[in-house]
This record gives structure tokens, C-alpha cells and sequence, in this order.
């Protein structure tokens, strides 16, 4: 749907604000400020948990059922090799490299990962705030999602009733996650789960053949992890993935190593619950498996969800996504779906489009109109 310019305008001014104030992880109370201050100024009102916002429509009704709106405010640090400032760009120099100016396009750390989905989503929300509707609707701004941090949306969903102002509002039905997919909706995105192995042998010297080398222990581990099948298929995401991505032994050349420590990345589907996983791969190892997290679970979106009505009735184009967001955090169903490309989150020299940010707020219009009437109808 066509937005109007004032609106993209605010929308790229609030974003600029919110990449000029760093934001890594368990650093978000300056940009959760600002952004709590430019909600304020359009007459939102909205609850602040420790670095994270709520806010409700104003005709919030406890009787109804609640979509929820979740992006994250948080960033992952810089990486090296930037163009340009990643919080001040020189858009002289942004200009050169893209060939567009300071009114199209807004650079910088955390305009594409997250920033183009919160102030798409904020816009889109104010958008029906003051509205009837058959739904609430309820905009959630994140911190700790690049860390997976326990004050972020997991504080925010563990504790929803706790939380003062949010007594009487039962927790989201629905929620759409803002990620930079390209306006896409992934309907099913893998989990992760991380675990650190520990071979044990015996020291001993190299020369003499001494001891028992934890090494072997491990590799023969590693082989076995290498070469197990999960027989769960998932529909929408295929196998469980697994992979051998660190190891570390040994002190001297000429001693037999008595630890071998190796870490596993695994991304689950939703066939599986992480603990199952652990089991299985416990039951084929000597080594002793550590999950270093349980709650990084896989989810996908019922086929009958009126999520996926939506999809379907808008032409929407979805998919699975590898990649893991506050989606893991929820226990509704969810689609996730957001202004931006993946490909640039996590790089040098990020950023995000005015016609990307135009298209973000007017496709999460969009999306809730169409839900709404989708929701009149059941």
C-alpha cells in the first residue's frame, strides 16, 4: 500500500537516531531511552522492562485475542572494515558507494538488523492505535536478542503478567517478528543448540606410548557425531543440521593430551526438542555433552494458523529460515517478516533503503488489515 512521505520521512529520522547511539547487546538503556522518548512525542503510550518497550492499542480489551509486533533494538558489535562511521556515517562517502544520498537510504550499524523492522513496526503501530479492531494489537521492543540475553524478550514473555500495566493482558496469541527478510515470511526457523564436548583420557609421555589420549576419544567422537542421521524429517526445514566447529587439545608435542574439548553447532527442526537431541547424541559419545542452552528451540507456524491465511490471501512469498531471532523466545505462532535483507545484517557498511522502509511499514499495515478480516470471519 502507498505510505505517505511525512510518515517514511519520521520513520528514516527515527532510524538515524537509533544507529547513532551504539546498542550492542547489554548496552541498549541510551537507544531504549530514545526510543521510548520518540513514542512518547507521537502520544504512544508504553511500559519500560529494564531495556525493553510495551506498548498496548488503546482500546486494549483483556476479552480479546492480541497480535503481537516484536523487533529488536540491540546490535552486534561492529565489525572491522567499515566505509564510513557505523553510527555517523559521511553520507558524501555513503553516496559514492551506493550512489544515493541522505534521503534514500539510512547506513549504518543496526539499520538493516533491526532497526528498518522497529521503526517500520512503530510506524505501523501508531498507524492503528486509536482503531476497533477484533484483535489488540501490542508492539514489543526488544534488547538482548543477539546474545540471547534473559532480559530481553525471554523477560518480556516469561513474566508478561508480572509485569506492571500487563496484569490483566493475557499474553499474545500471534506475533509477527520484524527480521530484514525482504517483506517475505518465514513460517518455520530452525533453533539453535550449542554444545561443548570433553574427552577424558590419561597423560602421558609421547615417546613411551604413556596413557590414554583423549584426542583419539574425541575424534572417534566426532567421526560418530559426523556420521548420525536424525530419522525426524521435518516438512518445511528438511534434517537437523549438525557440525563439528571447534576442538582444542593438547599441551606439548611430546605429551599424550588427558582433555579434548570440541564444540557442536546444531540447528534443530521442529521434530525435535533440544533435550532429545542431547540424548541421542549422548547415547554414541564417550565424551561428555554440555548444552550450553536448552531454550534455543525450532518453531513453525501451524498450516491452519490464520497467520498463514494471511500469506496465502496477500500472495506473500515464504520460507524457512536458517537463522534464529526472538521467534525462539515465544511460545505463539509466529511468521517472520521485515524490511531489509539478511544478507547485510552482521556485515561492514550496512544499511537500508527509503523504498525498503516505505515497503516494511506499508506491508505490516497490510498484513493486520488482512488479518483483522480474516479474524471476522471465524
Amino acid at each position: 500500500m502507498e505510505i505517505r512521505k511525512n510518515i517514511v520521512d519520521e520513520a528514516m529520522e527515527m532510524l538515524r537516531g537509533m544507529v547513532s547511539i551504539p546498542s550492542v547487546s547489554f548496552s541498549e538503556d541510551e537507544v531504549c531511552r530514545y526510543v521510548s522518548d520518540a513514542l512518547s512525542g507521537c502520544g504512544l503510550e508504553h511500559i519500560r522492562v529494564k531495556n525493553n518497550i510495551v506498548a498496548l492499542n488503546r482500546r486494549f480489551d483483556p476479552a480479546k485475542k492480541t497480535l503481537m509486533l516484536c523487533a529488536h533494538m540491540d546490535t552486534v558489535p561492529a565489525c572491522d572494515g567499515y566505509s564510513f562511521d557505523p553510527y555517523r556515517p559521511d553520507y558524501g562517502i555513503v553516496r559514492d558507494i551506493f550512489g544515493c544520498g541522505e534521503d534514500d537510504i539510512v547506513c549504518g550499524l543496526g539499520s538493516n538488523d533491526d532497526g528498518g523492522s522497529a521503526v517500520a513496526m512503530c510506524a505501523a503501530f501508531r498507524h492503528f492505535h486509536d482503531r476497533e479492531m477484533p484483535c489488540n494489537l501490542v508492539l514489543a521492543l526488544s534488547s538482548e536478542e543477539e546474545r540471547s540475553g534473559p532480559d530481553g524478550m525471554a523477560l518480556i514473555w516469561e513474566h508478561y503478567n508480572d509485569i506492571d500495566g500487563l496484569e490483566h493482558a493475557g499474553r499474545p496469541d500471534w506475533a509477527i517478528v520484524g527480521e530484514p527478510t525482504g517483506m517475505k515470511a518465514a513460517t518455520s526457523e530452525r533453533g539453535l543448540l550449542v554444545i561443548d564436548g570433553e574427552a577424558e583420557g590419561v597423560s602421558g609421555h609421547a615417546a613411551r606410548g604413556e596413557g590414554v589420549n583423549a584426542l583419539y576419544i574425541a575424534l572417534d567422537d566426532i567421526n560418530r557425531l559426523r556420521e548420525h542421521e536424525f530419522t525426524r524429517i521435518s516438512p518445511a526445514m528438511g534434517k537437523v543440521r549438525l557440525n563439528v566447529t571447534q576442538i582444542e587439545a593438547g599441551t606439548a608435542h611430546n605429551v599424550i593430551p588427558d582433555r579434548c574439548r570440541f564444540v557442536v553447532d546444531i540447528r534443530p527442526t521442529e521434530m525435535y526438542v533440544n533435550q532429545e537431541i542431547m540424548d541421542e547424541l549422548q547415547s554414541i559419545c564417550r565424551s561428555r555433552l554440555k548444552a550450553r542452552n536448552l531454550k534455543n528451540r525450532s518453531s513453525a507456524t501451524a498450516q491452519s494458523s490464520p497467520l498463514m491465511e494471511c500469506c496465502r490471501s496477500l500472495g506473500i512469498e515464504t520460507f524457512s529460515s536458517p537463522t534464529t531471532s526472538d521467534w525462539i523466545r515465544i511460545g505463539c505462532d509466529a511468521v517472520k517478516m521485515g524490511p531489509g535483507d539478511s544478507v547485510r545484517s552482521h556485515r561492514k557498511d550496512e544499511y537500508i533503503t527509503r523504498k525498503e522502509i516505505a515497503e516494511g511499514i506499508g506491508g505490516y499495515i497490510s498484513f493486520t488489515e488482512r488479518f483483522m478480516e480474516i479474524l471476522k470471519k471465524q
